[in-house]
């Protein structure tokens, strides 16, 4: 019997499509929803099946941004054969996000053990929710908000690419929040931030859905749940996509700021009475 039927992995596709571009923090949303549906939050196939459905969220942002990647692609492809072109933003981006996924696959890799494990709990979801809100309405305040996507650097990508870190090693902390937060503090404003945040996201959660796919199928997950999930996931991601862009054009990130505190207190609350279990 599945660990996950249909049903679940619809909530489950839902919860994930809404919050894994939006800076909130998908895992921990992942986690709570699990947790009040009684499904064991550590367990092996559950935490593969949550990495699977996270590929129906980056082919959302394949499609949305089709334009930008094949662009981006395309212009990588052609500087490898042509010195000329190897000059060009499009190019050095391309590499740019290559290199900056090398940090998180290999922390990914070497702590597995404890993000599957201990730093799987609902305790640490909380803690990091409420941790990731002071850290993202510093970010938005100091922030200058001035350079715009064009104005990207190797050091950005970089240092934006690395605080992806946070989110894996503390479920909770949100992978968006924590490279836009990163991009406010270099200053760039907050759609080129965004933007930035979905493509240094696509390599790494790409990455750890398929590497998790095995054990997701193997360990008790079936193959029905998991293609269902994945494919809410990916409609429902779509379209948070499009509201996002739109709602960071015109406003800050206090509104995620509160949201985050108040779930993050909420979780402690349920955890502490017993209604859920870590």
């Amino acid at each position: 019997m599945s660990a996950i039927s249909v049903g679940q992995a619809v909530v489950l596709g839902v919860v994930e499509g809404v919050t894994e571009f939006l800076p909130v923090s998908s895992t921990g949303h992942l986690k709570i929803t699990e947790g009040l549906m009684n499904i064991p939050v550590d367990d092996k196939s559950v935490v593969g099946f949550s990495a699977v459905i996270q590929v129906g969220a980056i082919a959302a942002v394949l499609v949305y941004f089709f334009k930008d990647i094949k662009r981006i692609v395309s212009a990588w492809f052609r500087g490898l054969t042509n010195k000329e072109e190897r000059y060009h933003h499009d190019y050095k981006f391309a590499w740019w996000v290559i290199y900056s996924t090398i940090p998180i696959v290999l922390v990914g890799l070497a702590a597995k053990p404890l993000i599957d494990g201990p730093l799987g709990s609902l305790w640490v979801v909380g803690g990091s929710l409420i941790a990731g809100s002071v850290v993202m309405w510093c970010a938005d305040q100091m922030g200058r908000h001035k350079r715009g996507e064009d104005d990207t650097s190797f050091k950005d990508a970089m240092l934006v690419g690395c605080s992806q870190i946070l989110a894996l090693l503390f479920p909770g902390f949100s992978r968006s929040g924590a490279t836009m937060s990163t991009a406010l503090i270099l200053d760039l404003d907050r759609v080129a931030a965004t933007r930035l945040s979905f493509f240094l996201g696509i390599p790494a959660l790409t990455g750890a859905g398929i590497y998790e796919l095995k054990d997701a199928l193997g360990a008790g997950v079936g193959a029905a749940p998991l293609a269902v999930g994945t494919i809410v996931s990916f409609v429902v991601a779509y379209a948070s996509i499009a509201w996002l862009l739109k709602f960071v054009a015109k406003h800050s990130f206090n509104a995620f700021v509160i949201y985050r505190i108040v779930i993050g207190l909420a979780l402690f609350g349920l955890l502490a009475a017993g209604t859920i279990s870590a």
